[in-house]
């Protein structure tokens, strides 16, 4: 087949006049159970042994098996469907629900929320703090019911039915916020979402073997698959299996990154520099837009080898000490400075955001095309905007009344604010984030609910601990699209969602209670919770302790106006001499997220945009390699997933063979 030949059709997932088909049914059912049950005790073990989730592993391996499955029973597997059961997958192995303020990895369902608790209510770090630690989150500190690490105790009553209530409430706001602002970002602002094709396109090669129709996008995602395996040995199974065997774990990379910090304190100090030793972020650098990769790259190398050196020298950096390696000098700069700069540069992006999807109305408006425009597509499933906002409106008083029972004494405007103004506000800023530049990186407001519950005027410690709805909801307007792409009806993502959290409350309540049956939750059994969780225990505690009599004044210093305002006045006049001298404005979104951007990817993924454009580009012609990319992406999680599986399964076997045998 020459290339001349449908090539419309070639490089695009479903065709144009394809009509939107169901993706839910009894095979969804059967990939919900199949990871429910067989794939979540591997992700709950991982979590606690390296503090990594199996979330691409779990989708990958499971789309791969029933694909193999459905072969041998003449059954082919609909793109749909398969779109589906990667959501359903990686829903149920994801982290530790929707828990706020804790920052420790906990992966395998809710149940790791209240595994973290028994932890922290017992912890050194809370002894001061335990007494105000309210019955609804955990039983009594020291009491016996923890000696018999099990949830089967009805002092633990309380505390799972508001889990529960707090699961349901956050479905439903999630669902019908991110569809909202998928209609806003997608229907109306027309983005482009360039992450949302890497999972669209595995989707459909797979979809393609499926019904033994192998074409190029099987080809390639077979090398991006074969690139994860042998990343994969070096990245995880040498850790893993090495962990069985010696009493430390062999590590060919540093994980996750190369810190050069410390090697640049006397020529550039205060400047954290570190490179990610994940293929990934190389491989991720040919998919998102050229001008992203190179502004991400200047906001991130900018900040940390030019920006940071000179506020030390001003006297700005002061918390940072010679010796301090990235993650630390990390936090010292932001709680100097940076922490209110990327405040000022948030609201710059928002409000443009606010200022484009203004101009889109008001210029469909004066045409006539408003109406016209935001009819969307026949067979989608999608209902009115209004609707899902007024859905949204009930899920957050659901809120409101729930931490208003729980914690009657702090202040409810203060609930209403995260409910009603902060998480559609911070969501957008997000969707729309994605939306251009493919992740979300620079839509964070750091540190305001700790800074609104200390300047609250608050005395106690239970609304540390209160499901307050202060959420990122603008991810799922990607899901959404991703939908759209494989001609998904909607429904299908509304009724997993809903059979995903049935399943995943019982399997997580079941595995939890087994792996916590095996040995303490921290312990030397499980090493990188024994050695991560204490830190995390501290700043929770000196967090919660910050509003009780005489608490520490913590915020002093922190949140700055001179400095927000000075974000915002760089922001604004970036944007403003991009927008003038016609620079692209997806430079500036890259720049805005590099600044922010905590992982240290951007080098790596710059390496990977020039690649991309000045050779693979000119190799393979750009619109092939455009569609070629985000196969190779998928493939390579594939792999990986695949590789983290098989380790995970021997792990888990030697674990369990060392356990009965001493």
């Amino acid at each position: 087949m020459t290339e001349a030949k449908g090539e419309k059709e070639e490089y695009q997932l479903v065709s144009e006049g394809a009509a939107y088909e169901e993706g839910f049914n009894i095979k969804t059912l059967w990939a919900a159970l199949f990871v429910g049950f067989i794939m979540m005790p591997g992700a709950i073990y991982m979590g606690l042994i390296m503090g990594v989730g199996l979330s691409g592993a779990a989708q990958w391996v499971t789309i791969i098996l029933f694909v193999e499955v459905a072969k041998r029973a003449f059954i082919q597997l609909k793109t749909q469907e398969i779109l589906i059961i990667y959501w359903i997958a990686g829903g149920l192995v994801a982290l530790g629900g929707v828990k706020m303020g804790v920052g420790a990895a906990m992966f395998g369902g809710p149940f790791a929320g209240m595994i973290w608790d028994q932890y922290f209510v017992n912890s050194p770090q809370a002894s001061g703090l335990a007494q105000y630690i309210p019955r609804w989150l955990t039983p009594e500190p020291g009491s016996p019911i923890f000696l018999t690490r099990s949830f089967l105790n009805k002092a633990w009553l309380v505390p799972i039915v508001v889990l529960i209530i707090h699961q349901v409430l956050f479905l439903i706001n999630r669902l019908s916020l991110g569809y909202a602002l998928f209609r806003v970002t997608s229907d109306i602002e027309r983005l482009p979402f360039p992450m949302a094709p890497v999972t669209a396109g595995g989707a459909t090669a797979l979809a393609e073997t499926s019904g033994k129709k192998e074409s190029w996008r099987w080809r390639i995602f077979s090398i991006g698959s074969i690139i994860g395996v042998i990343w994969g040995l070096v990245y995880i199974v040498v850790p893993t299996i090495s962990n069985i065997l010696l009493v430390k774990p062999v590590t060919l990379l540093p994980i996750p990154w190369m810190d050069f910090t410390t090697h640049l304190k006397s020529v550039l100090p205060a400047a954290p520099l570190a490179v990610v030793t994940n293929l990934g972020a190389l491989l991720a650098g040919f998919v998102l837009p050229f001008w992203v990769v190179v502004g991400a790259f200047i906001g991130q190398i900018g900040r940390a080898l030019m920006v940071n050196p000179i506020l030390y020298h001003q006297g700005i950096l002061h918390r940072w000490t010679c010796g301090m390696t990235y993650q630390p000098t990390r936090i010292a700069n932001d709680l100097d400075f940076w922490i209110s700069f990327s405040i000022g540069l948030a609201i710059v992006v928002a409000v443009v955001g606010i200022w484009s999807v203004a101009k889109i109305f008001a210029a469909r408006k004066k045409h006539g095309e408003v109406r016209q425009k935001l009819l969307p597509p026949e067979g989608r499933g999608d209902i009115k905007i209004v609707f899902a906002f007024l859905i949204w409106a009930a899920s957050t008083v659901g809120y409101v009344l729930l931490v208003h029972i729980l914690v009657p004494d702090f202040p409810v405007w203060m609930i209403v604010f995260f409910g009603f103004i902060f998480t559609p506000f911070l969501s957008y800023i997000s969707a729309r984030m994605i939306g251009i530049t493919g992740s979300a990186a620079g839509a964070a407001f750091p540190f305001v609910r700790e800074g609104m519950f200390y300047l609250s005027g608050y005395k106690g410690a239970a609304i540390w601990f209160a499901p307050v709805p202060m959420f990122n909801q603008g991810q799922i307007a990607q899901t959404f699209k991703q939908l759209e792409l494989t001609k998904t009806k909607f429904g299908s993502l509304i009724k997993m969602f809903v059979l995903s959290l049935g399943i995943m409350i019982i399997s997580s309540f079941i595995f939890w209670s087994l792996i916590w049956k095996l040995a303490p939750i921290p312990s030397a059994a499980y090493p990188y919770v024994q050695k991560v969780w204490p830190y995390f225990g501290t700043m929770q505690a000196l967090w919660a302790s910050s509003t009780l009599p005489g608490g520490g004044d913590l915020m002093a210093g922190v949140v700055k106006l001179k400095v927000i305002l000075s974000g915002l006045g760089v922001g604004g006049l970036m944007f403003l001499m991009f927008s003038i001298l016609g620079v692209p404005l997806v430079l500036f979104y890259g720049i805005v997220g590099g600044v922010t951007l905590f992982m240290p990817t951007a080098f790596v993924s710059f390496i990977g945009g020039l690649l991309s454009r000045y050779y693979l580009v000119k190799k393979f012609g750009k619109r092939k390699w455009r569609a070629y990319a985000p196969i190779l992406l998928a493939g390579y999680g594939c792999g990986l997933g695949l590789v983290g599986m098989v380790s995970i399964a021997i792990a888990l076997i030697a674990k369990s063979i060392s356990t009965v045998v001493f």
